[in-house]
């Protein structure tokens, strides 16, 4: 599990102006996002009406994901994460709900106080991947909540925190380990039900960090069942469009460059680089195509229209 965002960004898809960035955070400028990603963003989540999108540039990964604000009134709300090509993007999506849900709940309308809540998440991140890589680390948060406990004289839950933290710490790392295996190996149910029992030994320990990411990963994992149906019905459709294509139905090319899209995010759900980049070449063709059909139509309307003068 490799998780190493470099930056973070929240912004607004304005009706009449387009999207503008209300607040980002970024471990180096070169990886800021710029307007020409926040257009295609635009044309994804607006157009196309995909919750969530992905724009690539070169080593870097942008992603998008539209956050549901009905509690602030906010429908045109997106957060995302800059990262590398290689990073877990399904924890990544799980680690994103759970910042977009604090985003809701801290919603400010000042620039400073939305970038200190990014940046606060954001180093977070961070806590919470080395708490995933080393039980040791869990065993000193717990240490550091029973000398609180002990403190305010709360004795007894004291002394069950410190029992539990002998050997739950352990067994939740393996059973994280184990989920992600059984991710690797696309057995989706177990990985969800694995990564579910893990949640609940965080939860007996009180890592609620820890808990909402891993719940929120089963509800990621649940979903790819389905995500590999509509990959091979789109791949289907496809095909048959294709088939058109030898009879000359130019205008169809069109119709290609939204089932390229959604494969391109099925395809970025599970990882898979190299396809994702041959699906990115072949919706660059499409377009040109599309582009090129749309000009030979003109063109052939004009040549009927001289021709009938004849």
């Amino acid at each position: 599990m490799n998780i190493m965002p470099v930056g973070i960004y929240l912004y607004e898809i304005d009706e009449s102006f387009g999207p503008n960035v209300l607040a980002e955070y970024y471990l180096a400028q070169e990886n800021k996002i710029d307007l020409e990603i926040l257009k295609e963003f635009e044309e994804q989540h607006i157009q196309k009406e995909f919750l969530d999108t992905i724009c690539w540039r070169e080593d870097l990964r942008f992603y998008s994901s539209k956050i549901s604000a009905e509690s602030i009134e906010r429908d045109n709300l997106f957060l995302g994460f800059v990262f590398k090509k290689d990073e877990d993007l399904v924890s990544l999506k799980s680690i994103l709900d759970n910042i977009a849900a604090k985003v809701v709940e801290e919603f400010s309308k000042e620039k400073g106080k939305l970038e200190a809540l990014l940046k606060k998440e954001f180093d977070s991140i961070f806590t919470l991947m080395e708490k995933l890589k080393e039980p040791t680390l869990i065993k000193e948060t717990i240490n550091d909540k029973t000398k609180k406990m002990l403190d305010n004289g709360k004795l007894q839950e004291a002394r069950e925190l410190i029992n539990l933290g002998e050997d739950i710490p352990e067994k939740l790392s393996e059973e994280i380990k184990l989920a992600e295996q059984l991710l690797i190996d696309k057995f989706y149910k177990k990985a969800r039900k694995s990564f579910l029992k893990a949640a609940e030994l965080a939860n007996i320990i009180q890592e609620n960090d820890v808990v909402l990411f891993l719940t929120s990963k089963a509800d990621q994992v649940v979903k790819f069942p389905e995500l590999i149906k509509d990959r091979e019905k789109i791949h289907g459709d496809m095909e048959k469009k294709i088939e058109e294509f030898q009879q000359n139905k130019l205008h169809l090319y069109h119709e290609l460059i939204r089932p390229v899209d959604a494969l391109i995010n099925i395809s970025n759900s599970f990882e898979n680089h190299e396809l994702t980049m041959s699906l990115t070449e072949l919706l660059k063709n499409f377009k040109r195509a599309d582009q090129l059909a749309k000009e030979l139509f003109n063109l052939d309307t004009k040549i009927k229209e001289n021709f009938e003068k004849l």
